[in-house]
């Protein structure tokens, strides 16, 4: 089961990384060229080791990488459950990789009822995803995502058509915006989407907007397309904001940004809420961990968003090579001890 709080010393080491993409992630924000983030790795004092990762997304509103690390050094290489819950609640990255290296539970014990899940291909940007969509279809990939409001909106739209129309019979498209829309934006594109084979628009405006929260609640009533919260649910007290206002959406969770992932889980178990388990293009010491929760959840089962690899340059990196369908076993044959010794 994971760590919880006990008056027991364990060793801690971290190692930051910095890690060119394979070609730099395009979004509404910029090209993303390099990933950083940490490395933890945990020592009991019977000498089980776990590994876990600090990867903080640019513009998600969790700390950097920088504070991360400096949280981490001041532990001074020794760790108890006292020091864990006196981590302040904003260093959501850092709780949750040491969560995860001090989980001990038995690989596959809370999997068993999840022989495999479907996974989402990415496509890239622009037109580029027209060249690419046919392979990925003929590989079997029958869920594609999409980033958009990355170039000119009306070019954008006018590829999704044409992005449509080379999709097989029975595909799903999920348009990812990440808050690159105005309003206007958003409801040319959500009215375009009604006759289109849409699963769901994801984060069409930013989570900082003005009114953001309202706009976000009228869109959704408004259009018959789901709308997906990403950037809008980056910590566990945005969860109950949103499930308090009622959303009628999806959300879009990437367990290696929230602090104590079993409890937001929990919560949204709770509420019945439709869920897609998401990477944040970390390594695979987090892709395993984050994995790892989306196999163990008991709700609706939709396509994963972690077909992203091969991701890094550096190919000992990544996580499970990108497959249409992802299993536990694919999951548990990771090995976080060969990462880490790649970061050393």
């Amino acid at each position: 089961m994971f760590f919880q709080p006990r008056p027991v010393h364990h060793k801690i080491q971290i190692r930051r990384y910095s890690l060119d993409f394979r070609m730099p992630v395009r979004t509404a924000h910029g090209p993303w060229a390099v990933r950083e983030g940490l490395l933890v790795r945990v020592e009991d004092a019977d000498g089980s080791v776990g590994y876990g990762e600090a990867a903080p997304v640019p513009g998600f509103g969790s700390e950097s990488v920088d504070e991360a690390e400096k949280a981490a050094r001041a532990l001074g290489g020794r760790l108890t459950g006292a020091d864990l819950e006196a981590l302040p609640k904003r260093l959501g990255c850092l709780r949750q990789a040491i969560r995860a290296a001090c989980d001990r539970r038995i690989p596959g014990d809370s999997v068993a009822g999840r022989p495999s899940l479907g996974v989402a291909a990415l496509l890239p940007a622009g037109s580029a995803a027209l060249a690419e969509a046919p392979s990925k279809a003929e590989a079997g990939f029958r869920v594609f995502k999409w980033k958009v409001g990355v170039g000119d909106a009306a070019d954008e739209r006018a590829l999704f058509d044409d992005l449509c129309a080379v999709l097989p019979s029975g595909a799903r498209i999920r348009l990812d915006a990440n808050g690159g829309w105005d309003r206007r934006r958003a409801e040319r594109w959500l009215e375009r989407c009604a006759e289109r084979p849409v699963e769901f628009v994801e984060q069409p405006v930013a989570r900082d907007a003005r009114g953001a929260e309202d706009l976000l609640l009228g869109l959704a009533a408004d259009y018959p397309v789901p709308i997906a919260l990403d950037e809008s649910v980056a910590g566990e007290e945005d969860f109950e904001r949103w499930l308090g206002a009622g959303w009628p959406g999806i959300f879009v969770i990437k367990p290696s940004l929230l602090g104590d992932p079993e409890a937001a889980l929990a919560k949204l178990a709770a509420a019945k809420a439709r869920v897609v388990f998401s990477s944040a293009l970390e390594t695979g010491i987090g892709a395993r961990s984050s994995l790892r929760h989306a196999f163990a959840w008991n709700g609706e089962a939709r396509a994963l968003g972690f077909g992203v690899w091969p991701l890094f340059a550096d190919a000992r990196f990544n996580g499970p090579a990108a497959a249409p369908f992802l299993s536990p076993q694919d999951v548990e044959r990771i090995d976080p001890e060969a990462l880490w010794n790649a970061a050393g």
